[in-house]
Parts: C-alpha cells; structure tokens; sequence
C-alpha cells in the first residue's frame, strides 16, 4: 500500500470501490448489514426495484466479495463479507495518510520561503518590529 498510487490500487479494492458506486447496491448491503441473511425476494420487498434487479446488483456485490451466497433448499440466501470492506477501508487509511504527509511536506515548504523572503533582522524581533513579534 505505502507508495501505491491511487490508480494502483489492486483489483479487489477496485471491485469494492466500483460496487458501491450505485446507490442501490450501497442501500442492498445496507440492508444485508442489518440482518445475519436475507433473500433476493425478501430484500426485493423493501425496494423500488424487481426482484431480477436485487439479483443482479447482489451477483455485483458478490464478484467485489462484499456478500456471499449460499443454497438452502431452494432459496439462496445472501450475507455481508466484512473483508473486501476492511481492506478497501485501510487502502483509503493508507491513501489519507500519505496526502496528509505530502502537505505537511508542502506546508513546511511554503513556510520556510516565506520566512526567506521576509528575514528580520534579531534587533527588529527585540523592538518589537516584524512578523516574528506576532
């Protein structure tokens, strides 16, 4: 992760990122997330949506692994996977921190020009004269 750049960020976190980009697969896992299992046609009830659309954004969310699937007789039943999130979750962390460096770095930067272009000399800090008094 250190040193990646945004747009190599690996497939999975691709996937996940991608996935939750529709707003009808972040409101599916919602759901999902509420409860240990759900499916199709239950999750279908509590939205605008067909049941084959339900399928189809869960068989998305299954490919990015944020649900898992599994037969029961003749229902399948779906569950949120917490990994894909997690480690989506700590590429972001890692992503964060590294702009949070480089602006400190920027900050340090502009600073020190500004100080550069405006010295003052020791016996203005002394009188009271120039931004070192502030």
């Amino acid at each position: 992760m250190r040193g990646e750049r945004p747009g190599g960020a690996d497939e999975a976190v691709s996937g996940v990122l991608t996935a939750l980009a529709d707003p009808t697969r972040r409101l599916l896992l919602d759901l999902l997330a509420a409860r240990p299992e759900a499916t199709a046609t239950t999750l279908a009830d509590g939205l605008p949506v067909s049941r084959q659309a339900v399928v189809k954004h869960l068989a998305v969310l299954d490919a990015a692994g944020l649900v898992s699937s599994s037969r029961v007789g003749r229902e399948v039943r779906y569950a949120v996977r917490p990994a894909a999130l997690d480690a989506t979750a700590r590429w972001m962390a890692a992503l964060a921190t590294d702009w949070d460096r480089r602006l400190a770095t920027i900050k340090h930067v502009a600073e020190a020009a500004e100080q550069s272009a405006h010295p003052t000399r020791p016996a203005d800090r002394l009188e009271g004269k120039g931004p070192a008094a502030t």
